[in-house]
């Protein structure tokens, strides 16, 4: 991985199967209101703002970039990485934690913390959560965020993916959904302006907050596996991409959706060829 970029392999850490599905209605059902039960006004995209073409060839590039194989429309890599000449690329942002390496670089207060002052980590990543518990702070870390998407603007991506949009989850019930919808929409509002489409980055539960957040498509890690597909496919109208990173998730992905889904298996490492852990099908 790029010691400047991605410092995580790839891995879904969510709700799976019926149940995923069924708080997402729960969630829907709610994502009228922000925390404090005031409703909220959806981020709407402007012109300019173009979306990745449904069904097309995808690669998950965003352990380093190598050039896309023959048949490949659609690219994701890392914001240290350059987009892929004549293709439509997606710019990978960590969006809702912090790097292990940039750990130092940020604010203390903006990391979170709990009633005892220890900062809350993502112990599989062993990144800090960021601290979006209110408007200020929000507003903080997504000026910050906010630079690493203009810098995908000038490389000439067409899109971004806010990366651990559910790490709500992992907050010790610290933040909330609320917390997480506010401060995409704030990523959002910006990245539109500067003529780039946003991914949902898994999350289902969160998909009937598309508006709100100002979401234009998925990108969703084995869908296919854990049956969240059609969550996705519902909410952003097809524009899905999905990475498996199972054989088995791949069969089940593409015997139901691959006539309508961008669907790719990868390795884990979502390493680059010549590695002998590279993997890449998309049957």
């Amino acid at each position: 991985m790029p010691p400047t970029g991605v410092a995580r392999a790839a891995g879904a850490r969510r709700a799976t199967g019926t149940s995923a599905v069924a708080l997402a209605v729960i969630l829907t059902a709610l994502a009228g209101c922000d925390s404090a039960g005031r409703a909220d006004r959806d981020v709407r995209k402007p012109a300019g703002v173009r979306l990745p073409p449904r069904h097309a060839g995808f690669d998950y590039q965003i352990g380093g970039a190598y050039p896309p194989p023959r048949g490949v429309r659609i690219v994701s890599r890392d914001r240290s990485d350059s987009p892929a000449p004549g293709l439509y690329n997606i710019c990978y942002v960590n969006a809702f934690q912090a790097q292990p390496a940039e750990r130092s670089s940020w604010p203390a207060d903006l990391l979170l913390r709990d009633a005892h002052g220890r900062v809350v980590i993502d112990e599989d990543w062993n990144e800090p959560l960021l601290d979006l518990r209110t408007p200020a702070r929000r507003q903080r870390v997504a000026q910050r965020v906010n630079r690493w998407i203009d810098g995908c603007a000038r490389k000439g991506f067409d899109a971004v993916e806010p990366d651990n949009y559910d790490s709500y989850t992992r907050s010790r019930h610290l933040l909330t959904a609320a917390d997480a919808t506010a401060f995409m929409a704030l990523l959002s509002r910006h990245a539109h302006a500067r003529h780039l489409a946003v991914a949902q980055k898994n999350t289902a539960e969160l998909a009937g907050r598309r508006e709100r957040a100002g979401l234009d498509f998925a990108v969703a890690e084995e869908c296919g596996q854990y049956d969240e597909c059609g969550v996705y496919a519902k909410a952003f109208d097809d524009r899905v991409v999905d990475i498996e990173y199972t054989d088995s998730g791949l069969r089940r992905a593409v015997a139901r959706w691959g006539g309508k889904l961008s669907i790719v298996r990868r390795d884990r490492d979502v390493s680059t060829p010549g590695s002998a852990d590279y993997v890449r099908r998309t049957r």
